[in-house]
């Protein structure tokens, strides 16, 4: 089979892979009724307090409505709170709740998990070449955004 046949193969498991892997490991138990999608969300808010929701839906690359909908749901489970600025009103901001901090340190731990396994059988060039490799990857990823 051909290189580009391969790596396109490898690209479309790996992706399915964590997903599923991310969702088993995160999603269940006390946290079975949160959603990838709304678990990533949890971690664009982050653990550094309140944050705007325009910008948290700019590092998402959604719409403020799309992260609207997320929001409206955490909100709903406990795991978010949601105020208006006392600076300007227009200005609605999201923060973690106690739950919600709970499943973000969840997600950090899988993800440290995840990585650590990956990286244990490599030296440290190979650690470089792909973290490299996969840098590129993502700048590529990040091109097709602009492309028409």
């Amino acid at each position: 089979m051909e290189d580009s046949k391969v790596i396109n193969q490898v690209l479309v498991r790996l992706f399915r892979r964590i997903n599923a892997l991310e969702e088993k490991a995160i999603c269940t138990g006390r946290f079975k009724n949160i959603t990838l999608n709304e678990l990533h969300v949890i971690e664009a808010i982050g653990t550094e307090g309140s944050r705007n929701m325009t910008a948290v839906a700019k590092d998402l690359e959604v719409t403020t409505g799309t992260l609207t909908t997320s929001v409206n749901s955490l909100v709903r489970k406990g795991l978010v709170e949601r105020v208006r600025s006392e600076d300007d009103r227009r200005v609605v901001l999201v923060s973690l709740t106690p739950m919600g901090l709970e499943a973000h340190e969840q997600h950090v731990i899988f993800h440290e998990k995840m990585v650590g396994e990956i990286i244990k059988e490599l030296d440290e060039e190979e650690v470089k070449v792909l973290s490299r490799g996969l840098d590129r990857l993502n700048g590529f990823f990040g091109s097709l955004d602009s492309v028409d």
